[in-house]
């Protein structure tokens, strides 16, 4: 790239930039107050075990949300990640049953994920059409595909060596939490440490200004797609595990609590903005508010209703904080 167009790119990156570190102490802050006003409210919210399974609660969430941040990010929406992961999950219980190797079978059940994410990003680049619709039309068909294949009914067979991957611990942290860790912390390097990264938010910010600072805009999206879906994957497989079985309806949500999440950790969905640790953190958030209502008998449509409130609030915050800008 010429010294012209990086100089294009940084200018694209200064005026989209977010100081992270502000929004995601106020995330921590948010956090903070959910866990006291639980804590005095529920005698049981704090204790060690209690913590532990929200974090199980929210690996999932949080793994969904990673890739859905990259896909915000850089300007879109992925409203598929769920039946993706039903897809990746159908996809290894039956390798599995089939007698194919655990190591052999996890690997080509990611590839359904991320070819799934690559078609979104396809559609959306070279079919020229709005990600919303790309990915509320995909939601359907991958949704479909799964539950045809199986016939609407579980896979279970499920070998117990898979199963351990996902119930055991390391040094008393579950296992979903660690690998979760693990790929946040791979995603953070890639956003905030490579030229990847930089064209995510340099191709959210502004396409255009992107595009004639030569930054390959149409590689950009679908890998942040394909990133999704296979982080998508993931946490299908994580489900799988934890239940001993593939359920072609797993994931039904999925996305609304992946978006909330990446809202609540500073992703505008104007793109251009976001934060990894803010994602983590606002997976935290949702985990620990839906555990403590739980603790006190709240029902579990009020636990939905808060989730859709605090998208709302989430957006506000965002469009009062670029007005400023």
């Amino acid at each position: 790239m010429s010294t012209s167009n990086s100089t294009a790119l940084n200018k694209v990156e200064k005026k989209f930039a977010l100081p992270v570190g502000l929004r995601d102490a106020g995330t921590l802050l948010g956090l903070v107050v959910i866990v006291v006003v639980f804590s005095i409210l529920s005698p049981n919210f704090l204790t060690e075990q209690n913590v532990l399974n929200i974090l199980q609660q929210s690996s999932i969430n949080a793994c969904v949300a990673l890739g859905m941040t990259l896909v915000i990010i850089s300007g879109g929406i992925d409203l598929s990640v769920g039946p993706i992961a039903a897809i990746s999950a159908v996809a290894v219980a039956v390798l599995m049953a089939a007698g194919v190797p655990i190591a052999l079978a996890i690997p080509i059940a990611l590839c359904f994920g991320m070819a799934a994410g690559g078609i979104n990003g396809a559609l959306v680049t070279f079919g020229g059409l709005q990600p919303f619709i790309v990915t509320l039309g995909t939601l359907s068909l991958y949704r479909a595909i799964s539950l045809i294949y199986t016939g609407g009914n579980p896979i279970f067979g499920i070998p117990p060596a898979f199963r351990a991957l996902t119930n055991s611990t390391i040094f008393g942290v579950p296992n979903p939490v660690v690998i979760v860790a693990v790929l946040a912390a791979i995603i953070w390097v890639v956003l905030n440490k490579t030229p990847l990264g930089e064209y995510f938010l340099a191709v959210g910010g502004n396409q255009e200004a992107s595009r004639i600072a030569g930054v390959p805009v149409t590689r950009t999206k679908i890998a942040s797609y394909v990133i999704s879906g296979g982080l998508a994957a993931v946490a299908g497989l994580i489900l799988v595990g934890r239940l001993g079985a593939a359920d072609p309806t797993l994931g039904n949500l999925w996305e609304l609590d992946a978006i909330a999440a990446a809202a609540i950790g500073g992703a505008s969905l104007m793109g251009g903005k976001g934060s990894i640790v803010g994602t983590l953190l606002g997976a935290i958030i949702l985990g620990s508010l839906r555990n403590g209502l739980t603790l006190m008998n709240v029902q579990a449509f009020y636990q939905l209703l808060a989730t859709g409130l605090i998208i709302l609030v989430a957006m506000l915050i965002d469009r009062a904080t670029r007005g400023r800008e």
